[in-house]
């Protein structure tokens, strides 16, 4: 009997050949659905989908057919599924570390991007948004400097930020873990703490995202605000400004709850606010009583 992600020899027989009908465009519909279902039961997918001849080419294909249907916006539901399924593939082959540094190189996640600049809220557009967010944050999840160092050089901060604050919870949700995926890693960090705009673009959204919180709460969501927060607290400039822009509701008991059921959160703000009153402490023994903030 064949293992988990050990497929028996006919069920890997016929992943090829699923593999195979997606460079025919009579049969690709049908193989990007079933495929996308088999994606977590065969842990060699992705390198066959690499390697295969023209295999990614039909899969980008998928999506850039569907450009002229993001404006004006007229996406089905239909062909959002079908894009969908094929940007699950592309999750997959960004997750897998064979083929990871592979879809770097070839800038293979500038392609979602459209999708991500769209701002329709119907079901088709979230789902598309949804889904290629997913691409990204499975980029990012493995702790890699050269992936955090190319969506660096790419729009994807300012339209995590755009989400974070139009999307849907769990739009929110995953774009938040982006950013804080990003400020992880020490030129992340740097990158968004280098100037003043850069900082307030990025505590500005999250501030605005906690006022939204406190009246719909999703501790999933603050969870991953409160960790961007801590991250950024660990720049002298950025916490000496969060001691200016840190929201109220973070250091009274408005989300008492939702830290009372999540024991890291907790910890991760009560490690916040001690950054930022040491900060306040020292700032008061200076004897030029300035205040020091990203520039």
């Amino acid at each position: 009997m064949a293992g988990a992600g050990q497929p028996s020899a006919a069920e890997r027989e016929k992943i090829y050949q699923l593999v195979g009908d997606l460079t025919d465009s009579d049969k690709r519909e049908n193989a990007l659905l079933e495929l996308s279902k088999r994606r977590e039961s065969f842990n060699d997918l992705a390198p066959i989908l690499w390697h295969s001849f023209g295999t990614i080419a039909a899969l980008l294909q998928e999506i850039v057919t569907i450009y002229p249907q993001l404006s004006p916006p007229n996406l089905t539901a239909p062909a959002s599924n079908r894009v969908c399924n094929s940007l699950a593939l592309l999750q997959c082959v960004a997750s897998h570390p064979e083929t990871r540094r592979l879809f770097l190189n070839a800038h293979i996640p500038l392609f979602l991007y459209p999708f991500l600049n769209t701002v329709s809220k119907s079901r088709p557009f979230e789902y598309l948004r949804l889904t290629s967010l997913g691409v990204i944050g499975a980029f990012v999840k493995v702790d890699d400097p050269g992936v955090i160092n190319f969506l660096l050089q790419t729009e994807i901060i300012p339209l995590c930020l755009r989400i974070m604050e139009t999307g849907s919870e769990l739009s929110k949700t995953v774009a938040t873990f982006i950013v804080q995926k990003i400020l992880l890693d020490d030129l992340g960090l740097s990158y968004i703490c280098a100037t003043a705009e850069r900082f307030y673009a990025v505590s500005t959204v999250l501030a605005n995202m906690v006022s939204t919180l406190a009246d719909l709460p999703s501790a999933r969501l603050l969870k991953h605000i409160v960790r961007c927060y801590l991250r950024l607290s660990e720049n002298p400039r950025a916490r000496e400004a969060l001691r200016q822009c840190l929201p109220d509701s973070l250091k009274d008991q408005t989300f008492a709850r939702s830290l009372q059921e999540d024991p890291a959160m907790k910890k991760w703000l009560h490690q916040l606010l001690a950054a930022i009153q040491t900060t306040g402490a020292s700032k008061q023994t200076k004897p030029d009583g300035q205040t020091v903030a990203p520039a």
